[in-house]
């Protein structure tokens, strides 16, 4: 074998670790709940409808490809994605099946039917609308993700309690709903409910970490988070400069 070759295959083999990783659907999704923050195994668990072992076999995988790293806290490990990049990496794994994967559109008519009803609304759209004032921004995902970040301005309003707190919101003004991503379920239902309830309403098109990526502000109500948010912008910027890459650490 040639010394070319033996470079090759070393080369490939090390792309090959990243893709062995997210051959998981399972992983697939923890990767989209670290997304969100920081983690701990019981919590994903529960999430996941998996066990607390199962959970943490997925999670080593991906700490062997170097996709989430942890931290210890008391009796608790946390997780969380090893770098900014790894949603990137998600992001795009999920457009190109969009572009190529019939199957997928099917599969996501049939959970959510014709999405044109809940209006879109794109992420410069809703920066533009919260500069304005004009529409109040509902953070539907769980307290927990909303406190470790979430659009600034936005109010906690995890859809599970949205109709028993519909009080709490004025009826004049416009609401612009967002959760996890373009498939979490969470936004879609909570304009449902606030179209039932006479308000106006609609969705973000993608999701939190879609809008962080983006490099937008973000606010967090954890310590030490938001350095951690600052850090991972400039990041952003010095590679979009030509920078070379840099490991972030909590």
């Amino acid at each position: 074998m040639t010394h070319d070759r033996q470079f090759k295959e070393r080369l490939y083999g090390q792309f090959a670790r990243l893709g062995k990783a997210l051959s998981s659907p399972q992983r697939l999704e923890l990767l989209e709940l670290l997304a969100q923050g920081e983690r701990t195994v019981d919590s994903l668990a529960n999430e996941t409808s998996l066990s607390v072992s199962n959970v943490s076999q997925h999670l080593k995988a991906l700490r062997a490809a170097c996709l989430v790293e942890s931290r210890k806290q008391g009796l608790f490990v946390w997780y969380r994605l090893a770098d900014p990049i790894v949603f990137e990496l998600s992001r795009t794994l999920r457009t190109v099946a969009e572009r190529r994967l019939a199957e997928l559109e099917r599969i996501v008519s049939e959970q959510f039917g014709d999405r044109s009803e809940a209006e879109a609304v794109s992420i410069k759209e809703l920066r533009r609308r919260g500069r304005s004032g004009d529409d109040v921004v509902l953070d539907t995902r769980p307290a927990g993700e909303y406190a470790a970040g979430h659009i600034p301005g936005a109010l906690s309003m995890p859809v599970d309690e949205l109709e028993k707190r519909l009080q709490e919101l004025p009826k004049k003004k416009a609401f612009v709903a967002y959760c996890r991503g373009p498939y979490c379920i969470y936004a879609d239902r909570a304009v449902e409910i606030l179209r039932a309830s006479g308000r106006r309403a609609s969705r973000l098109r993608e999701g939190f970490p879609d809008w962080r990526a983006a490099g937008m502000p973000v606010e967090s109500q954890l310590p030490g988070v938001r350095l951690r948010l600052r850090n991972a912008r400039q990041v952003r910027r010095r590679g979009r400069a030509g920078a070379g890459p840099r490991r972030l650490h909590a």
